[in-house]
């Protein structure tokens, strides 16, 4: 099925965004991740390989990093996963480069970090009503979609206890995805990049954006730390804006959560 779609549209590039995301249920579920985000991943890859497809975009993620050493984390850190989400990517990476040297597929692995906001004209945003993204999670209390949230972990080596996370706006990486494919089409090499600003946030501080451009107030718990968590994660953009001449322009956590509240005070009034 896939070859015929490749023939018949005559495919020259593919951007692979399809995978299994939430860490905690890949250490509960590690064979379903390694089913869906590697061994399904092989197959697009046979099949582009096949068609003739000339360039793939990856999306990979952060986790792949594990628990970095070094604060922020470059490309060439040491990929050392802590969740079967993380090494199920980075299996898809592998197979990426290999591939890249054995036939003429061109690829551009993209890293995300934590992916938030929505479309600032509300034309699309995360719709998944159970998502597990903190950003989507604490909008959600604060529309009253959810009588409280849990922050999983006030423990870790932070400053406040609680995990620090680099925030992408959707928007700058649906950005980063065009300016890698105009990349690959003008003939880039492959390569991988982080999707990130380069700065951080806690889990605690994310909270407090809601409540405050909210301007509302909900119930918050202390819960144990979720398997397969790092501590503190945070993007060196560096090669991304060199590779891809790619400029943020949403680089704002108050603007992120805006977007996020908004789209998610559109979606309660289309459900009402």
């Amino acid at each position: 099925m896939l070859g015929q779609i490749i023939a018949k549209h005559q495919i020259d590039a593919i951007i692979h965004f399809a995978a299994s995301v939430v860490v905690p249920d890949s250490v509960a579920n590690p064979l379903g991740y390694y089913r869906n985000n590697t061994v399904n991943s092989r197959t697009l890859i046979e099949a582009a390989v096949k068609g003739g497809v000339k360039n793939l975009i990856f999306s990979s993620t952060a986790a792949v990093y594990g628990n970095p050493q070094t604060i922020p984390v470059g490309e060439d850190a040491p990929t050392l996963p802590i969740s079967p989400y993380g090494a199920s990517k980075l299996m898809t990476e592998m197979m990426l480069r290999d591939v890249s040297q054995a036939h003429p597929l061109r690829h551009t692995i993209l890293r995300y970090f934590n992916v938030a906001g929505a479309d600032p004209k509300l034309r699309t945003g995360q719709s998944t009503p159970t998502a597990t993204h903190l950003i989507k999670v604490a909008v959600q209390a604060a529309c009253g979609l959810r009588d409280r949230m849990q922050v999983f972990g006030t423990d870790y080596p932070t400053p406040d206890g609680t995990c620090i996370r680099d925030y992408i706006h959707v928007s700058d990486l649906v950005r980063a995805h065009s300016d890698a494919l105009r990349y690959l089409r003008g003939g880039g090499a492959s390569l991988t990049l982080n999707c990130g600003y380069g700065r951080g946030f806690s889990v605690f501080e994310v909270i407090d954006a809601v409540k405050r451009i909210a301007n509302v107030d909900f119930p918050v718990e202390h819960a144990p730390r979720r398997a397969g968590d790092p501590a503190q994660i945070i993007a060196d953009g560096t090669r991304a804006r060199r590779a891809l001449g790619w400029q943020p322009r949403f680089d704002d956590l108050a603007m992120i959560v805006a977007h996020a509240l908004e789209w998610e005070q559109k979606l309660k009034q289309h459900k009402a």
